[in-house]
C-alpha cells in the first residue's frame, strides 16, 4: 500500500493534485463556437394507444355509423321496389302495356351514379304535373277539359313528356294533342320508362259543329243557332259554338268537377236517343265551384246544388217545356249559363238559406251576393247573374253565367 507522500506526489494526468486553478486547455478553441453550445434535446410524443373506455366509444360509434348507412341504403331499395310497382299499376289504369322489366333496384342506384346515359326520370312526381294546373281552373276543383279534335290540349310538359289517352282512341301523343276522334278520355302522362294516371281529369274530344246537319246530330235535335245563317253576332259570345260533348249512357256520370257530373247539364228533352249532344263551357263548372266556396264561407253549408236547367238546344228554347221568360239569345243555348238552387234536404226546392224562415227570393239573392263576390275576385269569369221568384210549378233560383260581361236582371218564369 502507498504512502501518503506517494500518494500525494501520484498525478492524475498531465497536471499534479491539488492545483488550485484550472489549467489552460488542451485545444485551443473559439469563444462563440456553435459546438460548445448546448444541443436541444429532440421530444417525441409516444401514445401509448386507446384506454379501454375509448375503444369501447370508438367501437359503438362505428357500429352506429354503419347501420345508419345501412338503413338508409335498405330505405332507397325499398322506394325504388314502390315505384316500380306504382309504375306498372299507373301503366295498367292507363290501358297501356306496361315498361320492361327495370334491372335490380341496387344497379340502378349505381348506375344512376356512375352512368351518364342512365335513364333520367324513374317516376313522375307532383312537380311534373304542375303544367296541367291550369286544366283545374281558378276554383282548382275542375275535373275535365274540352278540346276540338287535333287541338293542343296543354302546353309546357316536361321534356320527353308524352301524353296517353284512353277512351274511343287509343294514342300516345308527344304535343299532348288530342285525338281525333270526339268522345271522353282518360289521360296519362309518359315520361320516358315512367307512366302516371291523371285519374281526376278527362279530356273531352268535340264532335265538330259541322257534323249537324238539317238541326241535328244523329237522331239528336239541336235546332239551328240565332246567327248560323251568316249574320254577324253583336258579340263573339254569340258565334257559333266550335262543338258539342257527346253523352253516351257510359259517360253520362263522368265529374266534370267536384260537384257536378255531365248528365247534370243535358237539355232536359229526347228521353231515349242516345248519343246525346251537350255544350258545357269548363268556365261556368269554375264559377259554380267558386260560387260554392263563398257560401261556405259564409257560413251556408252546400251538400248538394241542383242544376235546375244547364245547356238548351235552341229547339228546346224555343218550344220545349215552359219557355215563359226565356230570352231569343238566352246563354243557355251556348252551355255557359245555368239555374240553380241549393237543395241540401232533398225536398225537390230551394233552401231557406236566409233562415228567415220562408223560401223566396232572398233566399236566390244569397248567392247572387256568392257570385258577386266571385267576380270582384276572379274577373275573368265575369258574367250575368239574375234571380228568379217561385213560379210555374218551381221554387226561387239563381241564374249564373259567364257571358264574359256583367249583367244583372230579376225575373219570373224559367229564365
Amino acid at each position: 500500500m502507498p504512502t501518503n507522500a506517494a500518494a500525494r506526489g501520484r498525478r492524475r494526468g498531465p497536471w499534479p493534485l491539488g492545483i488550485k486553478r484550472e489549467p489552460p486547455p488542451l485545444v485551443s478553441v473559439a469563444p462563440h463556437d456553435p459546438a460548445l453550445r448546448p444541443r436541444p434535446v429532440n421530444r417525441h410524443r409516444v401514445f401509448g394507444g386507446l384506454n379501454e373506455r375509448q375503444e369501447h366509444i370508438f367501437t359503438w360509434m362505428a357500429v352506429i355509423v354503419v347501420l345508419l348507412y345501412v338503413a338508409a341504403w335498405v330505405g332507397v331499395l325499398t322506394d325504388l321496389r314502390d315505384q316500380q310497382r306504382e309504375i306498372a299499376e299507373s301503366a295498367r289504369e292507363a290501358g297501356v302495356p306496361p315498361p320492361p322489366p327495370q334491372t335490380p333496384a341496387s344497379r340502378q342506384i349505381t348506375g344512376a351514379l356512375l352512368d351518364p346515359k342512365a335513364p333520367t326520370t324513374a317516376f313522375i312526381n307532383e312537380a311534373m304535373l304542375e303544367f296541367l294546373d291550369p286544366l283545374r281552373g281558378e276554383s282548382g276543383k275542375l275535373r275535365f277539359t274540352t278540346v276540338t279534335p287535333g287541338s293542343t290540349v296543354a302546353t309546357g310538359a316536361p321534356e320527353h313528356a308524352k301524353a296517353v289517352f284512353t277512351g274511343p282512341q287509343e294514342r300516345v301523343e308527344t304535343g299532348f294533342v288530342a285525338p281525333d276522334k270526339p268522345g271522353v278520355y282518360k289521360l296519362s302522362v309518359q315520361v320516358d320508362e315512367a307512366t302516371r294516371a291523371i285519374k281526376d281529369l278527362s279530356v273531352v274530344t268535340l264532335v265538330p259543329f259541322n257534323e249537324k246537319q238539317r238541326g241535328r246530330i244523329g237522331l239528336y235535335y239541336l235546332g239551328s243557332w240565332p246567327f248560323e245563317n251568316g249574320a254577324r253576332p253583336p258579340k263573339p259570345a254569340y258565334a257559333n259554338p266550335n262543338g258539342f260533348i257527346e253523352v253516351t249512357p257510359q259517360n253520362a256520370d263522368t265529374y266534370v268537377s267536384e260537384h257536378f257530373r255531365l248528365r247534370d247539364f243535358l237539355t232536359k228533352d229526347q228521353p231515349n236517343v242516345w248519343p246525346k249532344y251537350l255544350l258545357l263551357n269548363p268556365k261556368l263548372v269554375d264559377k259554380l265551384e267558386l260560387v260554392i266556396g263563398e257560401l261556405e264561407g259564409m257560413g251556408i253549408p252546400v251538400h248538394h246544388v241542383k242544376i235546375m236547367s244547364g245547356f238548351r238546344t235552341p229547339r228546346y228554347n224555343e218550344s220545349g217545356g215552359n219557355t215563359a221568360g226565356r230570352a231569343n239569345l238566352s246563354r243557355h243555348m251556348y252551355g255557359d249559363a245555368s239555374d240553380i238552387f241549393i237543395d241540401n234536404d232533398g225536398n225537390g226546392s230551394m233552401d231557406d238559406l236566409n233562415h228567415d224562415g220562408r223560401v223566396d227570393a232572398r233566399d236566390a239573392e244569397v248567392i247572387l251576393q256568392a257570385a258577386e263576390r266571385v267576380e270582384r275576385k276572379t274577373p275573368s269569369l265575369v258574367g250575368g247573374v239574375g234571380v228568379y221568384s217561385a213560379c210555374c210549378g218551381h221554387g226561387p233560383f239563381t241564374h249564373i253565367d259567364v257571358r264574359g260581361f256583367r249583367a244583372r236582371w230579376r225575373g219570373t218564369g224559367n229564365g
